[in-house]
């Protein structure tokens, strides 16, 4: 006969425990173990009989199988993200901050898809019914056929949709879900766990495309275990700044698209906009370039993308110097910073050294590295880089200038928007309409950009 025994589950890592802590001992975080409950056989494990096993049945890497049709929910930047639209049966996961406008960009979804005849359900476990028709007047999608549901209840969630049949799932959020075969409350490891397993199981034996939304903890990752990551083809994030309007959807993870793609948005009374040129939202409109700024030409996913990267080199007030840096990696910052000191005697000992990415988008690629150079030289120097002057390349600890993937595609994106200069690595492609100014060193890009030659 079973019985009852409690379980200690860390709701931050999903570590188990024999007993109650206020530490876990796997991710070191406090007033994190809950007690749950569960039902454990007595006596040892008993292995598993093969005896009564149906077999498996092989099969080669050459196959006809077409490629798997896309459900285009209209919203282009989220159908870009997913890799070209939706998969059926597939299992989507979103995460991002409360506020940023998770809900506002599923409902656009689910409002533009169903008005181009998909079939879609939307169903909210953390708003009333009313509250979604009254964001969806504001957008101006109150005419979509959308089914919309306010539950919480695994049992009756998986019952509607085995009984209807829809092409999309929204399920927001996976959070305020509780299945009735598990004692723990909403929201935990177990429950978090238990339920996304059983609609990811629903979606791929043949059933609707499932999109769950995620909370996030404060650290940014998404609340619960993490074997919900793994069990969903897609993990996508929907980040913003707070002061900014713009929203960046991107793809961490994707069985049926590229990753590390970028989808742009931006805020406004009416909902979410989507940005088709990105590059000349984040640039601005300034006429002058003022010392201290740079353009840099980025990658993200599949899409160049042109920001500039604002740096103010100021003496210090106090006896340490400040660093401060928003959009870009700190310690990456301060390996520039190093080998312009080594290798360029471009000294910033006494100083505050401030760097900034304008928009709010973040950069993670070490492309960045010369155009933050640039900027820093700029402000040190007062010499303000030339108005159609693009920069991007990698920089080495020697203070070696290294050459970076898709240089055609960056050079392609400023000549669209009307750049013709660049300072770069040697290039081996052409430059198409752009000037560029190869530099093999750190030290080549001191000299030119406080002499102004280019």
């Amino acid at each position: 006969m079973a019985r009852d025994s409690a379980i200690y589950v860390c709701q931050s890592c999903g570590a188990v425990h024999g007993k109650w802590s206020g530490q876990c001992n796997a991710c070191n975080q406090w007033n994190t173990i809950v007690e749950e409950s569960r039902t454990t056989p007595p006596g040892a494990i008993k292995p598993v009989s093969a005896s009564r096993s149906r077999g498996l049945t092989f099969e080669t890497l050459d196959s006809d199988t077409p490629e798997p049709p896309r459900i285009v929910t209209g919203v282009a930047e989220f159908d870009r993200v997913c890799g070209g639209g939706v998969v059926p049966g597939s299992a989507l996961l979103l995460s991002g901050d409360p506020g940023v406008g998770k809900s506002t960009l599923l409902l656009d979804v689910a409002g533009r898809a169903a008005l181009r005849g998909v079939r879609v359900a939307y169903i909210s476990g953390e708003e009333a019914i009313e509250q979604i028709r009254a964001r969806a007047r504001r957008m101006g999608l109150e005419k979509a056929p959308v089914q919309l549901a306010s539950a919480t209840a695994l049992r009756d969630i998986l019952g509607t949709l085995k009984r209807e049949k829809f092409d999309i799932v929204i399920v927001d959020s996976i959070q305020t879900l509780w299945s009735d075969v598990h004692e723990a409350g909403p929201g935990s490891v177990t429950q978090v766990r238990a339920c996304a397993g059983e609609l990811v199981r629903m979606a791929k034996a043949g059933g609707p495309a499932v999109v769950l939304v995620g909370h996030v903890t404060k650290d940014g990752q998404v609340a619960g275990p993490r074997v919900v990551e793994h069990m969903v083809d897609a993990v996508m994030t929907f980040e913003g700044e707070r002061g900014y309007p713009f929203r960046i959807l991107r793809a961490g993870k994707n069985r049926f698209g590229a990753t590390d793609e970028i989808g742009v948005f931006e805020m406004g009374d009416a909902g979410l906009t989507e940005v088709a040129n990105p590059s000349a939202l984040f640039l601005g409109e300034g006429k002058d370039r003022a010392p201290g700024a740079a353009v840099f030409a980025g990658i993200e996913g599949s899409r160049p993308v042109l920001v500039e990267m604002q740096a103010l080199v100021a003496p210090s007030a106090y006896g340490t110097p400040r660093r401060a840096v928003i959009g870009w990696d700190t310690g990456r910052l301060a390996m520039v910073m190093a080998v312009l000191e080594a290798r360029c005697g471009v000294g910033f000992g006494q100083q505050d050294v401030y760097l900034n990415v304008a928009g709010g988008l973040r950069i993670n690629e070490p492309a960045a590295d010369l155009a933050a150079a640039a900027a820093l030289i700029s402000s040190v120097t007062d010499t303000p880089l030339p108005q159609g002057c693009i920069v991007f390349g990698e920089i080495s600890l020697s203070g070696e200038v290294r050459a970076v993937g898709r240089a055609e595609a960056r050079l392609r994106e400023a000549s669209k928007l009307g750049f013709d200069k660049a300072l770069a690595p040697p290039l081996t492609v052409k430059g198409g309409g752009v000037s560029v100014t190869s530099v093999n060193r750190l030290t080549e890009a001191v000299e030119r950009i406080s002499q102004n030659r280019y």
